[in-house]
This record gives C-alpha cells, sequence and structure tokens, in this order.
C-alpha cells in the first residue's frame, strides 16, 4: 500500500488533542455505578431508602443533606436504572423504595455482560476489515498493513516517541519480546512520562503472571502508569493522542503478527470508544495485591459488601470483631484494585469469586 510514512509529531500535529486529555470515567454509561457508594449523591439517596423505606423527597433532602432538586434529579436517575422506584404513601404523597442490593449489582453486571457483546461485534466488524485490506488496500486510504516482524517492533517504539500528551494502550498476550526488549521499554517509558506523556494502559488478566513482560508492567504502574485489567480484552491496541492506532493481529498465512496503522477516520475513532468503554469496565490495579485466590471468609465479607452491608452488619453476621472486618475490607479493596465497597462487588463477581 503506497503511503508517505509520515508519523505526527507535537509540533506539526494537525488534530487537537482535548478528547485524550478528557476524562475517561464521564458518560452516561456510568450514571450509576457509583449507586452504591456512600460517598456519592446516589450512594447517600439509595441508602438512606435501604434503610428507611417509602420516604417522600423532603425526608430524604433531610437525611442526604442534599437539596430537594438534587434529591429529585438522582430518584429520576436511578428510576430510569430500575434502582429504586415509587410508592403511595397515603394522603396522596409521593414516596420512594429502594429495591434489593442483590438485585441492583445483578442488573448491573448484566449490562456490563452486554456492552461485552457489543465490544466484540466490533471485533469481529474490525478483523473483515482487516481482510478486506489485506485483499485491496488501496480502497481505505486511513489504513496502512506492516507485516515485517523487525518493522512492527519499530512502530510500536515510534508510536511512543511521537506522543505529545498520551499514549492509551490494550496489551494482550502472547507476550514474545526478549529480556532485553522490555528493559529498553522500560527505558523509553520512563523518559516520556518525564516528559509529560500520559500512560494508561488496559492489561489482560493473566499478564502479572508471565515471567518477563509481569515484572516490568509492576515496575512501570509503580512509576506511574496509569493501569486496569480485564479478565479478556478483545485485542492488542495502541493509540496515540487523537492521530494515530496500531491493532496487532496474529497473521494468517505465516508464524507472527501483523500491524494495521490506522489513521485519523471513522475507524480510528470507533477504536478509540471501544479503548474508552473497556476502560470504563475494567478495574484499576496497583503493582501489589494481584493474587487470583480467596479464602471462605473473605468471600462472605465480600458477599455480604456486594448486598450493601456495613462493616458493623458484616461483623455481626460472622462473629468477627469490627476492626478484623475493616482491615480484611482494606485488604480486598487493594487486591481488586477497586476504591469503592460496589466496585470491589462487581469486580469480584467478574471473577468468580462470588
Amino acid at each position: 500500500m503506497a503511503h508517505s510514512g509520515h508519523w505526527p509529531t507535537c509540533a506539526t500535529s494537525q488534530y487537537a488533542s482535548a478528547a485524550g486529555r478528557a476524562n475517561p470515567d464521564t458518560g452516561e454509561g456510568r450514571a450509576v455505578h457509583d449507586v452504591l457508594d456512600p460517598d456519592s449523591d446516589r450512594g447517600r439517596v439509595y441508602r438512606s431508602l435501604v434503610g428507611h423505606p417509602r420516604e417522600p423527597v423532603g425526608r430524604l433532602a433531610a437525611r442526604t443533606g442534599l437539596g430537594e432538586t438534587a434529591v429529585r434529579a438522582v430518584l429520576k436517575e436511578l428510576a430510569a436504572a430500575d434502582i429504586v422506584m415509587t410508592t403511595d404513601a397515603g394522603g396522596g404523597e409521593e414516596s420512594w423504595e429502594a429495591l434489593p442490593p442483590t438485585q441492583v449489582v445483578e442488573a448491573l453486571l448484566q449490562r456490563d455482560a452486554a456492552l461485552w457483546t457489543a465490544l466484540r461485534q466490533a471485533g469481529t466488524e474490525l478483523e473483515k476489515l482487516y481482510r478486506f485490506a489485506r485483499r485491496d488496500a488501496g480502497h481505505y486510504g486511513a489504513l496502512e498493513v506492516v507485516e515485517d516482524a523487525a518493522r512492527v517492533l519499530a512502530v510500536s517504539r515510534q508510536l511512543q516517541q511521537s506522543a505529545c500528551h498520551q499514549l492509551r494502550t490494550i496489551d494482550v498476550p502472547p507476550y514474545s519480546g526478549t529480556v532485553d526488549h522490555y528493559l529498553g521499554q522500560e527505558v523509553l517509558q520512563r523518559e516520556r512520562m518525564a516528559a509529560g506523556v500520559v500512560y494508561r494502559t488496559i492489561y489482560h488478566g493473566s499478564a502479572f503472571d508471565d515471567p518477563i513482560a509481569g515484572p516490568n508492567m509492576a515496575r512501570m504502574i509503580e512509576a506511574g502508569e496509569q493501569a486496569r485489567t480485564l479478565d479478556d480484552p478483545p485485542m492488542k491496541l495502541a493509540i496515540v493522542d487523537s492521530e494515530l492506532a496500531v491493532v496487532t493481529l496474529a497473521a494468517d498465512d505465516h508464524p507472527g503478527v501483523v500491524s494495521l496503522l490506522v489513521r485519523p477516520s471513522s475507524l480510528f475513532r470507533a477504536l478509540s470508544n471501544v479503548f474508552e468503554s473497556l476502560w470504563r469496565l475494567a478495574v484499576p490495579v496497583s503493582a501489589t495485591g494481584i493474587g487470583t485466590q480467596i479464602d471462605a471468609r473473605d468471600r462472605q465479607i465480600l458477599t455480604l459488601m456486594a448486598s450493601g452491608a456495613t462493616d458493623d452488619a458484616i461483623a455481626r453476621r460472622l462473629g468477627m470483631g469490627r476492626r478484623t472486618v475493616v482491615r480484611r475490607v482494606s485488604v480486598l479493596l487493594a487486591r481488586l484494585g477497586a476504591t469503592t465497597r460496589f466496585q470491589a462487588g462487581v469486580q469480584a463477581g467478574r471473577r468468580g469469586w462470588l
């Protein structure tokens, strides 16, 4: 395929990177994902209804410390998501009731599963495009196919060197690089992060078990990389700013891989959206607490957490001291990379811990 081979640079880029700097955790897809977080407005309203059924708006506002207008807006969102419902308080006054927390968690998990299905369909369409491009690449000017193994590795390095603001990556097995390759990658990534480039990476759930790639990933997270994990990401992808995306796939007719270079286009925007959707689904990780085993007592604690139980309630139910429960909950949050109890419950469900 004929192409200029030009790589974007910070000085010559004609595309703004505002989208790259945008907060990845915004959007309607996360509108009610914090409903069990007691520090959020939705969490305060929902938790109040869990403990005080059939509450009118006025009493909800008083209990939560929110204005009635804010409470009504939250209730409208939660009702649309089938998390709360209206009831008759008598005397013509409208009141509200919470749906069971376990039902809420299950509904959110089902929505995430539906999103996974849609993303995999997008991956299937991308595979069709790849095969079409190999037959007659000239029909899609934004796409370039790179098949030479040495150049595939060079593309990864050029991608990082050309980044001005951020590099978004989905990293999936197999990890074929040598120890020297990963050490060189570490040096380059540290240089680029020191220059202000933000690295956001989604790792495969098994990444930290790899004897060569795993230690590299842990060190990069300690150095400041923003990292999340998913059990089974659908593709290997890298996106530099708003300029270039690289999809790496197994070759059809020979050993090794090929890379698809995708420049700004509708396909580029689709790949960017896929990354952001997966980022919202993924769970943050740290370089510690990566184990995959859980004992029966922690499983009980997680199950109660997912149902909305407080530390005091968990301690009473399991016959444990409150301080012990607080300590074990803190450890579980760290192991799951979760920042809220609700997120811990969802991620534990995805891992089959519940």
